[in-house]
């Protein structure tokens, strides 16, 4: 089975996106701090990490770098931030997508999941 780590400072979307995802067959692991996640990135053992912005122990843009930096697959941003320029910032640096979850993000996220099942 297929690991994704959700990294999210809401728990009412992180339970969401849990649901979302073990329903597309996938095994979640979900943080609401980025010093936890860190470490779970940085043990290698997931298929794609989907992660919001904001974060109350750390600046979202500090995490983001990071994790492009120690891990090499698939970064997926869900957050309510993203518009257009955020969007292509974000892509520039190597995000495979930036979705706004204020939106029918369980649709924009799909064909991504579908890039990992193989």
């Amino acid at each position: 089975m297929k690991k994704i780590i959700h990294v999210d400072n809401s728990e009412f979307f992180r339970k969401q996106m849990k649901l979302f995802l073990e329903k597309e067959g996938f095994e979640v692991e979900g943080f609401d701090n980025t010093q936890e996640a860190d470490m779970a990135i940085g043990g290698g053992a997931m298929d794609m990490v989907i992660m919001g912005l904001t974060f109350t122990d750390s600046e979202g843009d500090d995490f983001l770098n990071r994790t492009m930096e120690s891990y090499a697959g698939p970064v997926v941003i869900v957050s309510s931030s993203i518009d257009g320029k955020k969007e292509e910032k974000l892509v520039d640096l190597g995000v495979k997508a930036a979705i706004n979850k204020s939106g029918p993000w369980q649709q924009a996220l799909k064909p991504h999941l579908e890039k990992i099942k193989g």
